[in-house]
């Protein structure tokens, strides 16, 4: 049966459906991959106690504002990343709480809010 189907629709056919059933697995990507981070949420669940609106409660010099981190040596997400994973200073590092990619997603994030001037609302 199947090959009295196959023969019909001819060997044209049967190449540009094989390519559509291809395109459609590709585009698909993989259905097993978790959910990006999702820094904003990260944020406020684990370093807004410290850092309300970008401040900071314990070292008002070590905000999160885009002058203090210009003047502290932080020139990117990446190395809020790096800080927000393993620590700086009094502040520990949170890789674990975070979990995998959240560093990077927090940082992304923060830098944001920092060239924005962390927004209220």
């Amino acid at each position: 049966m199947l090959q009295k189907l196959l023969r019909g629709l001819g060997l044209a056919r049967l190449r540009w459906l094989a390519v559509v059933m291809a395109a459609l697995v590709i585009s698909a990507g993989p259905v097993w991959a978790a959910p990006a981070a999702d820094g904003a949420e990260l944020f406020a669940n684990h370093c807004a106690g410290c850092h309300v609106n970008g401040g900071n409660i314990i070292r008002r010099g070590k905000n999160l504002h885009l002058a203090a981190l210009e003047r502290n040596g932080v020139d990117g997400p990446e190395r809020i990343a790096v800080i927000a994973a393993a620590g700086q200073g009094q502040m520990s590092g949170y890789a674990a709480v975070l979990g995998e990619g959240g560093a990077e997603a927090v940082a992304g994030y923060v830098w944001q809010q920092a060239q924005l001037d962390w927004p209220k609302g």
